[in-house]
């Protein structure tokens, strides 16, 4: 029985687990696939990026439980909360303290092989072997231990990793120095053996530094929200809650000047607020009673109190958090073929090892150079740039498209983009921003504004919420009405000084008009839904990117066409969701790999379809969950500018399997000839893995 039918009408849960030991793809593959078989787990996906694994799995399986099969895998693991998204820093610190202290010993280390270089003999130079193996094993036992003890819970659990050899390679050339050093022998390896420490560390600790760097915008983010919030009782009275101790149904008082602490629904007061956070866009936004609000947004001129809705995980901001956290790694085939790699790499590189020992043994060579050049082989064909290959393209490509704009939800989505050549558009709400805009305020009279208001602020309708922006905006003040009725679809009535007034449905075929009917007639009110900034800019770039664009909508022709005029999409209107279906999987049956952009809950089929797919902000929440990437503010250039990134990524993707592949070709065969010495091999391992995230880096810029 698969995890999914033994959890069948359970309620599916999802925990965060942090592992913290977990570093590499032969880490992520274990864990995942050891996750993926315990029973009542529907699925477990590990984020290199913050040590986090995500566990979906039945009611019936609590913490203790996932902590537990993790353990049994080999790794320590501890809850987190998932908004708790900016993890502790204690291991880049440690990191930070063991690269010191090996770079320190390595450094007073070489200064005493100086002298052993310059022909120091005899006593000198066995004294200076000493001096320098005083220096070098403490320095060993400390700065080793990331790799030490990543070794041993592998060894403990019946597996191995890529630290296995590692520590292998590190303690035969520390043993064999100690044996020289103690018997008088010409050479010791003591300044190898830190310094091999120390460029791994180096690289470890610039990987470690570049993954908190993709939790940096998600950190930042989340500390937009306000620490808390003061609550207002039942009578009257306030008390301060901290953002974790918020629940829906409370009331907060938010003052001017202060950010919202959770999402809610404005219960009394008007004021302004700063989106600018979650939407780019830097125009205050006018909110008054029943206006919607979201945690992170700056209150700017007067009081609010606000019923919460949704706080802690279930904010918006929070969601946006998540959506920026699973950027950090994903399982494109790029990705799947690094994990083959590590998972075959320690038998191979054990194998390899063995035989350079049997064979310098066969040839004659003594147990010391055979064990040298067997230590010099584990060391050299550590995979380390063959493991950041990917990963680091991804998380430098992520961060600099979260700058952009854009959060990618899946690292594969990056690959998947970089493939497409189609692009289709929902209309309304994609290309156009869906905030239909009154156009012709000017035609009605004076009077009637202050009616019209009124009536808009009792409907939650778009054409008026249009309405009320544009009169709050020329600082209208509304009528009193009395007997208001709203009938969906139809419209809203009520009266005004004992007189029947008005909102009903236009007549207009796009349908955006309303009819006002007021004490002194009847005025049509038109709106216009105006396409996002720069649509016809992200048009002609995705042209000259060589791909193809049209639009697929549900809207009627007329309406469509006069929405894109002017940008010279083909388009395909009056469609059903199964339509927008039916037109990917045509696509697609003729070669075609097609990015769907949408946002409403009609596009949800479409997006999960389409080979990969984005969704602006406003979108529904299954737009934005069958999306692949979310794109932020009103602006439509982040598509464009996401899609040439992600073709950049590739290249550097696979200039960075050259650049592995390549090193392992050369260095391997010297190493079995007995033509590197294990301080030679260090510096090569690691040059290769600085070389593979230095090419990585070259990406920071890539979503400009």
């Amino acid at each position: 029985m698969t995890a999914h039918a033994a959890i069948s009408g359970d309620t599916i849960e999802r925990t965060v687990l942090a592992v913290p030991d977990a570093h590499c793809a032969g880490c992520m593959a274990k864990i995942e696939r050891g996750l993926a078989a315990v029973p009542g787990i529907v699925s477990a996906r590990l984020n290199l990026s913050t040590r986090q694994v995500a566990i979906a799995h039945g009611r019936a399986l609590q913490v203790p439980d996932l902590v537990a099969a993790i353990t049994r895998l080999g790794f320590a693991a501890q809850p987190v909360a998932e908004t708790n998204i900016e993890v502790s820093d204690n291991a880049s610190r440690a990191l930070v303290r063991a690269t010191a202290v090996a770079g320190f010993a390595a450094m007073n280390i070489m200064l005493l092989s100086v002298s052993v270089w310059s022909g120091a003999d005899g006593a000198t130079r066995n004294l200076f072997h000493l001096l320098s193996g005083l220096i070098a094993i403490p320095t060993i036992a400390y700065s080793g231990q990331p790799f030490f003890r990543s070794a041993w819970s592998a060894l403990r659990h019946g597996r191995t990793n890529m630290d296995v050899p590692i520590s292998i390679g590190v303690t035969l050339v520390t043993g064999l120095s100690l044996f020289e050093a103690l018997t008088g022998g010409p050479h010791a390896y003591f300044d190898g053996a830190v310094m091999l420490l120390f460029f791994l560390l180096v690289g470890r600790m610039l990987d470690s530094f570049m993954r908190d760097r993709a939790r940096d915008g998600v950190a930042a983010l989340l500390k937009q929200t306000a620490p808390g919030a003061l609550v207002i009782d039942a009578k009257g009275r306030g008390e301060w809650l901290r953002a974790g101790e918020l629940r829906p149904g409370m009331r907060m008082l938010v003052a001017a000047g202060e950010r919202l602490a959770a999402d809610g629904i404005v219960e009394t007061g008007a004021s302004s607020l700063d989106r600018s956070l979650l939407t780019g866009e830097s125009k205050p936004e006018p909110v008054s009673v029943d206006d919607k609000v979201l945690a992170g947004t700056l209150n700017l001129l007067g009081p609010l109190t606000v019923t919460v809705t949704a706080a802690g995980q279930d904010t918006s901001l929070a969601e946006i958090a998540r959506l920026m956290d699973d950027a950090g790694q994903g399982r494109s085939r790029y990705v799947r073929i690094a994990d083959r790699a590590a998972r075959l790499y320690a038998p191979a590189v054990h194998a390899t090892a063995a035989a350079a020992f049997i064979v310098w043994l066969l040839l004659g060579a003594g147990w010391h150079q055979a064990l040298l050049i067997s230590a010099a082989v584990l060391i050299i064909t550590c995979p380390c740039a063959l493991g950041l290959a990917v990963p680091a393209a991804q998380v430098v490509v992520a961060g600099s498209l979260m700058r952009a704009g854009v959060l990618v939800k899946d690292g594969s989505a990056l690959e998947r983009l970089a493939e497409a050549d189609r692009v289709i558009f929902d209309k309304t709400g994609t290309l156009t921003l869906g905030r239909p805009e009154l156009v012709n305020l000017t035609d009605l009279p004076v009077a009637a504004r202050p009616v019209a208001l009124a009536l808009a602020r009792s409907s939650r309708h778009p054409l008026a919420e249009a309405i009320r922006r544009a009169f709050e905006s020329e600082q209208v003040v509304a009528a009193e009405l009395t007997n208001t009725v709203e009938r969906p679809g139809f419209g809203i009535s009520a009266e005004f000084k004992g007189k029947p007034v008005s909102l009903a449905r236009g007549e207009s075929s796009d349908g955006l008009s309303t009819t006002l009917t007021w004490a002194g007639g009847e005025t049509v009110l038109r709106f216009a839904d105006h396409l996002r900034p720069d649509a016809l800019k992200t048009i002609l770039r995705l042209r000259s990117l060589g791909l193809e664009a049209s639009v697929a909508s549900g809207d009627n022709a007329r309406s469509v066409a006069t929405a894109i005029a002017g940008l010279g999409l083909t388009a395909q209107t009056g469609m059903e969701p199964r339509d927008k279906l039916d037109l990917i999987g045509r696509l697609k049956s003729a070669g075609h790999r097609v990015v769907m952009i949408g946002d409403g809950l009609n596009d949800g089929p479409a997006l999960a379809a389409g080979h990969v797919s984005l969704a602006p902000a406003s979108a529904s929440d299954v737009g934005q969950s069958a999306a692949d990437a979310v794109f932020l503010g009103d602006s439509l250039l982040p598509v464009a500018k996401a899609i040439a990134a992600a073709r950049r990524t590739m290249r550097v993707v696979r200039q960075n399997f050259i650049i592995a592949i390549g090193y392992n070709a050369i260095a391997v065969p010297l190493a079995f000839m007995g033509k590197v010495t294990p301080l030679v091999a260090a510096l090569a391992m690691s040059g290769s893995s600085l070389i593979v995230v230095g090419n990585a880096l070259r990406l920071r810029n890539a979503a400009r």
